[in-house]
């Protein structure tokens, strides 16, 4: 069995060969464009991608054989999941392999933005020494965490952030409100999450309802004291929206693991002080990269021996 890897340093050819074993061949090639993916698995039975890798129609319909495309790592919005379905094609995913790194850093961003680490950062690094220069700052103990999306990863924040004597609330339409409850969060609508949230928790896929979903209207309902954390998709929060709101003091601060573009390029948020950015890396750990390389060779052997993999995505869900 042809199995070809992207080449990005979180996907270990190495641990794939290994895990699959005798009957499959692991190739680690370049997948950072369509004619790259083309030329690399046009024979290939089993694809296994990154975050960047653009699994489109034309990708999938020059590659007849592939059986899986299996994504290392949560997001497919760069696969075209409808298509595969149609040609037959199995897609995966690891949904929960770095649920604990994910979400401590967006309490390690969240916390960051809230006391203007950023700032007083760089301003010492320029010689400064103001306290002042953070602005108004305010207590952290009774603050409203509200959470757009309420998975895995914003329950572990839950879970992590449960001695700040933090109010919770979350906004998923499919996720019962009961189910909430038991986690110790109010279930309310988009709208009463940003009239009441202090920090803003998004933790949502990227799906064309939720594409833009955080805009210029939704930071605008926001208090001005408010922080913003991203560590789910980048084409849920407008950038450019969030930019013009930090402009504006409409909003205190931001912090963000995923953008739009990656890298992004000429980011209007890369001139912001109360701007604090990572390179999508709220993923990694030593520990997270093993387990992510075993469920994805487990999706692997899976497909290729007939079987419906564990981490199988449903097709008839609405992804980008």
């Amino acid at each position: 069995m042809e199995v070809v890897a992207s080449d990005d340093p979180m996907i270990d050819a190495g641990h794939l060969s290994a895990a699959l074993g005798e009957n499959a061949t692991v190739r680690s090639v370049d997948t950072s464009s369509e004619p790259a993916v083309i030329e690399a698995a046009s024979d290939a039975d089993a694809l296994v991608v990154d975050v960047a890798t653009p699994v489109t129609a034309t990708v999938l319909e020059a590659c007849p054989d592939l059986r899986i495309v299996a994504r290392a790592g949560v997001g497919v919005d760069t696969i075209d999941v409808a298509t595969a379905a149609d040609h037959g094609i199995v897609v995966t995913n690891v949904p929960e392999y770095c649920t604990d790194e994910v979400a401590s850093h967006t309490v390690a961003l969240a916390l960051a933005c809230v006391r203007q680490l950023g700032v007083y950062d760089r301003d010492v690094k320029a010689g400064g020494w103001d306290w002042q220069r953070g602005g108004e700052i305010h207590r952290l103990r009774g603050s409203t965490l509200g959470f757009v999306s309420f998975g895995p990863i914003a329950r572990r924040v839950r879970e992590q952030t449960s001695g700040f004597d933090l109010e919770y609330v979350a906004y998923d339409p499919y996720v019962d409100e009961s189910e909430m409850a038991d986690h110790g969060v109010e279930n309310v609508e988009f709208d009463e999450l940003l009239d009441r949230t202090d920090i803003v928790s998004v933790n949502a896929p990227l799906t064309e309802e939720t594409r833009d979903m955080v805009n210029a209207d939704a930071l605008a309902r926001l208090p001005d004291h408010a922080v913003l954390v991203n560590t789910g998709r980048g084409g849920v929060v407008d950038e450019g929206a969030l930019a013009d709101a930090l402009d504006a003091g409409d909003i205190a601060a931001a912090g963000l693991d995923v953008f739009a573009e990656e890298p992004p390029d000429d980011s209007p948020l890369f001139e912001h002080d109360r701007a604090i950015l990572t390179p999508h890396a709220a993923w990694y750990s030593v520990e997270a990269r093993a387990d992510l390389n075993d469920t994805v060779a487990e999706n692997v052997r899976a497909a290729l021996d007939g079987e419906t993999p564990p981490d199988r995505i449903d097709p008839t869900l609405d992804w980008v």
